[in-house]
């Protein structure tokens, strides 16, 4: 029988090549579509594990509504007082604040390296906040804050730069005109600008006289588990602060707050619908291919009614006959949906490692479960199987006479 078949597949060569190409065609679309959405979200999840979602920072600005009387474009200060009372009146949840102050435009030099940043002045909880990692060293710790101790921990990419063929750790940087000990390398994921370098926040305060005002403060967040949760919340805080520095709550320019747990869940939505959206894209192509099938199908049993007849008038009975079919349309579809499968999964992997040669953050991993591939392969079977079914049983059914008479 498998003679016979692998016979009639070459018979009709034109026929054989249509119902594969869309079988073929239907996976391979499936498999290199998934495999496009699942490279936005794995790129999504890499670069939330890397950061606290429940981090909030707040940055004062300048007003841009009257209030009580005072004119717009007034310079917003927040000070460690309002952390403090942010802490205690919003409790509830709240986590943690850490005040942090900036130093920009410093030029910081090593033997004859040099490199122009800026500093940020940080408290020992800064990296469980930020999500950054210790390549060598220690971060800054309690006693540094204490004693305003002249230390830093430099940037994996400024330690490139300053020290590219030395250890940096216990050697001495100047950081204009004074010297700061190297104690610690921290790494992160910050492709895009420059790395700051991170001080002790009483150490910067005092050097560059910051009478107490603070440049940002990251707040961690708890118990707020939706867009609209946040959204209130960030209401309380500006209320809050607006009732201390004398600013509209509803001005957004006052303080300006990025949520990062908005975002994370706002981004987090749209994959979902981009997910849903590709799924159903590529499900519609699957069923293009199975129409394709399908109508193949129904006219190659048309176009062999009339063997059919001439094989139940030499004595073939009608399930020999409907077995036949039946496994022609299993051959067809099991064999080019594999080639569609395979090829699918290898552009995909062609892709991928395109994609880690450039290091692209936005991007990563568009490879498709292997179960997903089969399950689509094992659907177009059965569907080319049941496409040749339905018409076979009819033709084989037709007495044979009547079936000689079809052209």
């Amino acid at each position: 029988m498998f003679e016979e078949i692998i016979s009639s597949l070459r018979r009709n060569k034109l026929r054989t090549a249509l119902t594969g190409f869309a079988v073929a065609w239907g996976i391979f679309m499936l498999i290199v579509l998934l495999g496009a959405g699942n490279g936005l979200v794995h790129a999504f999840e890499a670069d939330a594990s890397k950061q606290a979602m429940n981090a909030m920072n707040i940055t004062p600005g300048w007003t841009s509504v009257e209030y009580k009387g005072l004119q717009t474009g007034r310079r917003v200060r927040l000070n460690e007082a309002d952390v403090s009372e942010l802490k205690q009146k919003l409790s509830k949840n709240i986590i943690d604040i850490l005040p942090q102050v900036n130093e920009g435009g410093v030029t910081i030099s090593y033997g004859q390296e040099y490199i122009s940043t800026s500093l940020r002045g940080v408290y020992p909880d800064y990296p469980s906040v930020q999500r950054i990692d210790m390549a060598q060293g220690r971060f800054i710790n309690q006693i540094d804050i204490n004693e305003e101790r002249k230390v830093c921990v430099l940037g994996n990419k400024n330690v490139e730069v300053l020290f590219p063929n030395d250890d940096p750790v216990g050697k001495f940087v100047k950081v204009n005109d004074l010297y700061y000990k190297v104690i610690g390398i921290y790494t992160d994921d910050n492709r895009w600008g420059s790395q700051e370098v991170m001080v002790p926040f009483t150490t910067l305060s005092t050097i560059y006289q910051k009478d107490g005002y603070i440049n940002r403060m990251v707040m961690t967040t708890k118990g707020l588990s939706s867009v609209e949760d946040n959204e209130a919340f960030e209401v309380e805080i500006r209320s809050l602060l607006g009732s201390r520095r004398y600013f509209d709550k509803d001005d957004t320019n006052a303080i300006w707050i990025w949520n990062r747990m908005t975002q994370y869940l706002q981004t987090n939505g749209a994959l979902n619908i981009l997910k849903t959206a590709i799924w159903i894209i590529g499900l519609l192509t699957l069923i293009s291919g199975i129409v394709g099938v399908s109508n193949i199908m129904l006219i190659t049993v048309k176009e062999r009614t009339h063997e059919f007849g001439i094989r139940k008038a030499l004595g073939a009975k009608p399930r020999q006959i409907l077995i036949l079919i039946i496994l022609e349309s299993i051959a067809i579809t099991a064999l080019f949906g594999y080639i569609g499968m395979v090829v699918g999964i290898g552009a995909t992997e062609v892709i991928n490692m395109i994609v880690m040669q450039m290091d692209t953050p936005a991007f990563r991993d568009p490879t498709v479960d292997i179960k997903i591939a089969l399950e689509a392969t094992l659907t177009l079977v059965i569907a080319g199987t049941l496409a040749g079914f339905f018409p076979a049983k009819r033709a084989v059914s037709i007495k044979p006479i009547e079936a000689l008479r079809e052209q």
